[in-house]
């Protein structure tokens, strides 16, 4: 995933430079927060307790102000990282972890609000939507105009992530089940190159060789990536239901994974265009973003329908909506689909990077050996991208680049643990246990900030260096 030339998302990648906002955050900043800290201490335990006699709400009050206090974390969180040129969604998660932490000192509110269901929806919402704009900004003819390199590459880096990460998951968890070994794997397969791409733009590089490589075998490792998501959740409920699971039986999911994506590309050249011209003869307010968003809904449902996660339908519903098929509403002056999306995914998308930050368990990592497991798992994360250099067949490319630009990891492994936290198997005792436990969802959750921290300035020099490189004749 990446991020387009103008600081939006691109593939919903890791957000870039925060806007005007982070520019005028001055004295005013520290407090809001310690009235905004005020508030969260105080305001959930009133409402904890309901005076008798009340108006009957159809929302709990409680689920207004979480939601309203995780959209102030996340705005606060995004721009002060965006002050520090880090992208916004660290922020994001490092304050639901910082609000997070307030359990560890006796406030109980919070774990309330990581379990409930409705401040869950919103968060599920929010990926399905983050998924459809991953999709919008991938385009199927650029990456089959990139070639070898980027599919090579792409797959190298699903296949070595993959292997590392299971062969990690198994020294550390040597009493969990083989799926679990093999989904924590699956959390480093795909790639999320915002801030690789944000690079590239400022150093004037985003139209280079390089750069088209990574973005499209980021394309392709996001295909793969949800076809792996696919094939070992699947795996996953089938053994949970105590179901004997066959080659067979993976064969089937694989194929069902990869059915579902050919017959949404097939729709994409057959069924909407016709769809999105009949709703381009709409005059209402707001027709375009309806119309996307419940196609991306409908998909999302299809791919729940045939057993799939719902976010491979919305990356699905994003990939075959080509602007071409928007040229009616765009005739008549209406903004881009990506501008109508924006307040949609301003208030959906930063509650699902919260509450997984809220949902990371700060107490385990006390525990021996999982500062290590976290360690490691990071090394595998970085190392397994190292081997796409070997996938650049052409000559005259800077392979050391192609490599660390696809380093992150960013929200794609953190949906990958969320799912593995919802998912079950029955350990040692036969008891139902989650796949991704709060130990490991740390570890995934310190591998996610650690990627995205260090690729900036190990990708400027990797670009630096080449440029003088070639400067000097090769020498």
């Amino acid at each position: 995933m990446a991020l387009t030339p103008g600081g939006t998302r691109f593939g919903g990648g890791l957000r870039s430079a925060g806007g005007s906002a982070a520019r005028r955050g001055g004295a005013k900043g520290p407090g809001l927060l310690a009235a905004l800290l005020a508030l969260a201490w105080a305001a959930p335990a009133a409402l904890a307790a309901p005076a008798e006699g009340g108006a009957a709400h159809a929302v709990d009050p409680f689920v207004l102000l979480a939601f309203g206090l995780i959209l102030l974390v996340a705005r606060l969180g995004g721009e002060l990282f965006a002050k520090f040129n880090q992208p916004a969604v660290l922020g994001e998660l490092i304050g639901g972890m910082a609000v997070g932490a307030l359990s560890l000192a006796g406030v109980g509110w919070v774990d309330a609000v990581r379990a409930d269901a409705v401040i869950a929806a919103l968060a599920e919402f929010g990926v399905i939507i983050l998924l459809f704009e991953v999709g919008l900004e991938s385009n199927v003819r650029e990456m089959a105009e990139v070639g070898w390199s980027a599919l090579l590459a792409a797959l190298l880096g699903v296949v070595a992530p993959f292997a590392l990460g299971w062969g990690v998951a198994r020294y550390f968890l040597p009493d969990h089940p083989t799926l679990v070994h093999v989904f924590i794997g699956a959390t480093l397969c795909a790639t999320s190159v915002g801030i690789t791409a944000r690079v590239l733009r400022d150093m004037g590089r985003l139209q280079s060789r390089e750069a088209r490589i990574i973005l499209g075998a980021a394309v392709i490792d996001d295909v793969l990536g949800l076809l792996v998501l696919a094939v070992v959740a699947g795996a996953i409920r089938a053994q949970a239901a105590g179901e004997a699971l066959a080659a067979w039986d993976v064969a089937v999911i694989a194929g069902k994974s990869v059915a579902f994506l050919a017959a949404a590309l097939l729709a994409g050249q057959f069924l909407v265009p016709p769809l999105f011209r009949g709703a381009g003869r709409l005059r209402g307010r707001g027709v375009l973003v309806t119309a996307a968003v419940a196609f991306c809904f409908l998909l999302a449902w299809a791919a729940a329908a045939v057993g799939l996660a719902p976010i491979v339908g919305a990356f699905a519903a994003g990939l075959v909506l080509d602007e071409a098929h928007l040229e009616p509403f765009f005739s008549r002056g209406e903004p881009h689909l990506h501008e109508l999306l924006s307040p949609v995914s301003a208030l959906l998308v930063p509650v699902f990077f919260v509450l997984m930050g809220l949902k990371v368990d700060l107490s385990v990592f006390g525990r021996g050996g999982v500062m290590g497991f976290a360690l490691m798992l990071t090394l595998a994360a970085v190392a397994g991208k190292q081997l796409c250099a070997a996938g650049v067949v052409e000559r005259g490319v800077n392979r050391l680049a192609v490599g660390l630009g696809m380093i992150p990891r960013g929200e794609v492994g953190l949906i990958f643990a969320g799912i593995g936290a919802s998912l079950t198997l029955p350990d040692a005792r036969g008891a139902p246990a989650p796949v991704i436990d709060p130990a490991t969802f740390g570890a995934v959750v310190i591998m996610v900030i650690v990627t995205t921290l260090v690729t900036p300035p190990f990708l400027k020099w990797s670009l630096q260096r080449g440029e003088a490189k070639a400067v000097n004749g090769g020498k």
